[in-house]
């Protein structure tokens, strides 16, 4: 069955279908939330409030963009409006990035210096570059995730990358 098919029996009530559609996009939400977030409690946490404001808002969906970028909307819009609610969002974020440092490295897996640089960016410029670079979307497709101007958006990826780029040459 494809995916078409499954949204719109998912959307006349069949949560069989709803189901499969779901858990079909899980692993690539709650990947895309965990480099995003840093934050492996965090992405948690997101990715069930995706799936349910996802089978809330299914109606809504109507096909203008892939499934899995309404998704990624719905997730990075979750993110952002969280980081609103946060006052001591810079403190928290550094002390998960060091965990999620310690479960990587304690599991024997290579820690990228990539997500270690990507760490000490704001979220949103960690957002718009992992939304251009990592999963290739477009500006256009980016600003609409993250509601803002398309300028916006290739700002935060220039000086990001700026500040990647100047992380790289003092090592």
């Amino acid at each position: 069955m494809s995916e078409q098919q499954l949204i719109q029996q998912a959307q006349q009530g069949n949560t069989e279908a709803l189901a499969l559609l779901l858990r079909q996009h899980y692993a690539m939400v709650r990947g895309y939330m965990l480099k995003l977030t840093m934050n492996p409690s965090l992405t948690d946490d997101l990715v069930q409030d995706t799936m349910l404001r996802a089978m809330e808002k299914l109606h809504t969906y109507n096909g203008k963009s892939k499934f899995s970028s309404w998704l990624i909307t719905i997730a990075t819009r979750l993110y952002l409006d969280r980081l609103k609610r946060m006052k001591v969002e810079r403190r928290w974020l550094e002390q998960e990035g060091r965990l999620i440092r310690y479960q990587v490295e304690t599991n024997q897996l290579e820690w990228s210096e990539a997500m270690e640089m990507l760490q000490q960016l704001p979220p949103e410029q960690r957002a718009a570059i992992l939304l251009k670079h990592y999963y290739g979307y477009a500006y256009p497709e980016i600003a609409a995730i993250m509601q803002c101007s398309e300028g916006t958006v290739k700002s935060r990826v220039h000086y990001g990358m700026e500040q990647i780029r100047k992380e790289m040459k003092e090592q």
